[in-house]
């Protein structure tokens, strides 16, 4: 958020959070002036903050995680743990540059086609009770890219990236499926290995040299993300193999983080304690951090009041009670958080199912439509699905892209979706209404899709399945509005909004299944460049997220002429983003190209974009002092945190935004 924006929401009472709450009640504090900066900037001579050793947050219950294994995990829910229990190569700072994590040095002197990172001394794997298990090495690498490649090992989860990338990582993936699950299972990345033999990945004492197919100038942002995370093969001897390993729990993984999880009861409470044994010694940890699993954010603002979190995103009917109230206690107290590095999308499914297992033919034919789709992109008023996170600044959270904004600039400083606006010929955001809706366009849009489809034997109104966690009263509001939002913008004539439940898994009863219509997610950037976005939705990639697991385009055939059109723009959009991707040595020419792949798509309606996230909080740690990028896992470690237990005000939050966009490079 640039500073003249933060001041207007300041003095307005305007300010922002994501999915992750936290606050202090049961915390230990101590009176300090030091400890990493808690001291609060307002022009003033610092007062001495209440600095917390022991944190406790708050997370929803839908957010719990699904793994240990960080190789494994493609899932925020997990990494958002994980980050805090085992350490990259690279970290980020507050600005979201690279800088040391378990690698002290790195870099490229072939303009990306070589990198090199040197492995610090001293890093120690430790079990859960922080006794040392290990020294971790440069061949811990090693292992934890074997296990990646490693289709019996794991399946063909974040294997996209080192199969772009890295030389002969796709031929070690596809040999490992060829061979029996035993075989696959018991392979190591030792020296000699038919791993070594044929990666791209060498090792000489302390340093990891990754040889690259092509120039991939990008390729150190990669360094903070799980595909390229150690893992010790002492570990997986001891744990009996790679079953074990699959299945590990946090009694018996080993741990190379800042902390490590000392009690973890599902569904219910986590604990994470110091590393006594962390490599960075310089750095500024709690002794605890507790992350209470509650309900809703309704529970979670009741334990930050009752004073046992510390910190707590506000729905839309809080920060209106509270911002309308000047003896509110928290009146003064809203907070914003880092912009949320996700850009949330709908996403089709294209390939649905009815609850009886049976094609949806209706659904199917009507979103293989071009028309159809298009009514959503430039029809659906979003207004007040944005006033859900930021009821009264809701244009904060505008999204009319695919990619998240901020990920990439070329060298002139022009920020990347900038130039998909420019090649859309949008008008640029005025904050008071959504830039992409067109009346006139989206009625003549509407009869034509009516008048196409009709032809088709597809009936009116299309329903569209939208399926919510059951006994969740905010995500039911949310769907109420997004109901309305589709009758007010599409008219109840053309679509139906079904809200529907699941119990605790929307993966297993309802994507695997193909029930969905439609799913919002948010997609965050896996490493800095626009391949990792677009990526995602191109046709005929096993690896692409969406299309192999939530639009199921590539299950898609040529059987009607409403397909045939849907997969000949699908391949045109594959086409242009490879055409992008192969374009190596000239960033500024490379983003061009992409912003018209992206272009492409979003004139196609694949997916629509529905909004960025920024919600408004109430905080007792700072996050500025957060680390904060646009790709990779790092962004909810809590290393070098400032904090106040007495919470921040929205004056002294707003002072500390100055202060730390006065510090940027």
């Amino acid at each position: 958020m640039k500073k003249s924006k933060f001041k207007l929401l300041s003095l307005i009472l305007v300010l922002v959070l994501m999915l992750s709450a936290c606050g202090s009640g049961g915390s230990k504090t101590t009176d300090t002036s030091d400890n990493g900066g808690n001291d609060v900037v307002n022009n003033e001579e610092p007062k001495t903050a209440k600095t917390i050793k022991d944190l406790v947050i708050s997370k929803v219950q839908t957010r719990e995680l699904e793994t240990f294994n960080i190789l494994y995990s493609q899932r925020a829910e997990d990494s958002e743990n994980l980050t805090n229990l085992l350490d990259p190569l690279l970290e980020v700072d507050t600005y979201g540059e690279l800088v040391p994590g378990i690698a002290e040095e790195w870099g490229t002197e072939d303009g990306g086609l070589t990198w090199t990172f040197k492995i610090r001394d001293g890093v120690k794997w430790v079990g859960m009770n922080g006794e040392e298990k290990a020294a971790l090495t440069a061949e811990d690498f090693a292992t934890g890219l074997e296990w990646i490649l490693n289709f019996h090992k794991n399946d063909s989860s974040n294997t996209s990236m080192p199969i772009e990338m890295i030389k002969g990582a796709e031929e070690y993936y596809e040999w490992t499926k060829t061979l029996s699950a035993e075989e696959a299972k018991a392979l190591t990345a030792e020296a000699g290995s038919k791993f070594r033999e044929i990666v791209g990945l060498e090792i000489d004492g302390n340093k990891l040299v990754y040889k690259c197919i092509t120039e991939k100038p990008y390729f150190d942002t990669v360094a903070t993300y799980n595909c390229l995370y150690p893992l010790s093969q002492q570990m997986v001897d001891e744990l009996g193999g790679a079953d074990n390993v699959r299945s590990m729990n946090n009694e018996n993984m080993w741990y190379s983080g800042a902390y490590t999880m000392t009690q973890y009861i599902q569904g219910n409470e986590k604990v994470f304690t110091k590393n006594p044994l962390y490599w960075d010694k310089a750095a500024s940890l709690f002794d605890t951090i507790t992350i209470k699993m509650v309900e809703s954010l309704d529970v979670a603002y009741q334990l930050y009041q009752s004073g046992e979190i510390d910190y707590v995103q506000l729905t839309e009917s809080q920060v209106n009670t509270i911002s309308k109230d000047k003896n509110h206690q928290f009146y003064n107290y809203l907070v914003p958080d880092v912009l949320s590095k996700y850009s949330f999308q709908i996403h089709f499914n294209f390939n649905k199912n009815k609850e009886d297992g049976t094609p949806d033919t209706n659904w199917n034919t009507a979103i293989a439509n071009k028309a159809f789709r298009q009514t959503w992109y430039y029809g659906l008023n979003l207004e007040n699905y944005y006033k859900r996170q930021n009821p009264l600044d809701p244009y904060i959270g505008e999204n009319n892209f695919y990619t998240m904004k901020g990920l990439v600039y070329t060298s002139d400083g022009t920020e990347y979706t900038e130039l998909v606006r420019q090649e859309m010929g949008l008008p640029e955001l005025n904050g008071k209404k959504m830039v992409r809706l067109d009346e006139a366009k989206t009625a003549a849009l509407k009869k034509q899709a009516m008048e196409e489809l009709t032809a088709l034997g597809v009936t009116f109104p299309v329903e569209i399945d939208h399926y919510i966690a059951a006994g969740n009263q905010t995500v039911l509001d949310t769907a109420n509005v997004l109901k309305q939002i589709f009758s007010e913008s599409l008219g109840d004539d053309f679509v139906k909004f079904n809200i529907k439940t699941y119990v605790s898994s929307i993966r297993k009863e309802v994507v695997q299944p193909h029930l969905h219509s439609i799913a919002i997610n948010g997609w965050g950037a896996d490493y800095g460049d626009p391949q990792n976005y677009l990526g995602q939705e191109t046709y005929g990639n096993d690896n692409a997220y969406y299309s192999a697991n939530y639009s199921y385009i590539n299950d898609i055939t040529e059987e009607t002429e409403a397909n045939k059109e849907l997969l000949a723009a699908y391949k045109e959009f594959t086409k242009l983003v490879e055409a992008a991707d192969a374009i190596t040595t000239d960033l500024d020419a490379r983003y061009k190209a992409y912003a018209k792949a992206e272009a492409y798509m979003l004139e196609n309606a694949f997916v629509v974009p529905a909004m960025y996230q920024q919600m408004v909080a109430l905080a007792k740690y700072d996050n500025t002092s957060k680390m904060n990028a646009m790709f990779g896992i790092q962004n909810e470690k809590f290393k070098n945190i400032r904090t106040n237990s007495d919470g921040y005000t929205t004056e002294e939050a707003a002072a500390l935004q100055d202060a730390h966009n006065a510090g940027k490079k």
